[in-house]
């Protein structure tokens, strides 16, 4: 999933729990949730291959995509710190996924690399692929929930 759906999705969990310590964690939860829907990415291809020389592209990619987000949560939310605060749990398990392909080798981070892409791929077996479509009007459902819950 974008990480546009995950920073609303996490933003309206603090905007509707105002208690910080139910709030957080919850935010962070709703990553493995949201990413076992039906979802389309887009390539992070040299990222992942650590050709840091070609990778502006995809970096210019997860800016403009968390940009994004933050751009929809200030335009539809109320502006408390605790709503923006509350949207950054749910971007961590994808944020995992930069240190796991700059520390591949450490235990706990390799483990939960497995668990998220496990959840990432429950619609990607090989004998049932998700049309695009149909992740992208997923994500699309997701953010206009989100938005209107803001």
């Amino acid at each position: 999933m974008i990480l546009s759906a995950h920073l609303l999705a996490g933003a309206v969990i603090a905007s509707k729990i105002s208690n910080p310590i139910l709030a957080l964690p919850l935010a962070l939860l709703s990553h493995y949730f949201l990413d076992l829907l039906p979802q389309t990415e887009y390539s992070i291809s040299n990222i992942k291959a650590k050709r840091w020389s070609k990778s502006l592209l995809d970096w210019s990619k997860v800016f403009l995509d968390i940009s994004f987000g933050i751009l929809l949560i200030y335009l539809f939310s109320d502006k408390s710190p605790l709503i923006f605060i509350g949207a950054i749990p749910a971007i961590i398990p994808d944020g995992m996924t930069l240190v796991y392909i700059l520390f591949p080798g450490k235990k706990l981070i390799k483990l939960h690399h497995k668990f998220h892409q496990t959840v990432n791929n429950v619609y990607d077996t090989e004998t049932k692929r998700k049309p695009a479509l149909w992740g992208i009007f997923m994500q699309i459902i997701i953010a206009l929930i989100a938005i209107f819950l803001l």
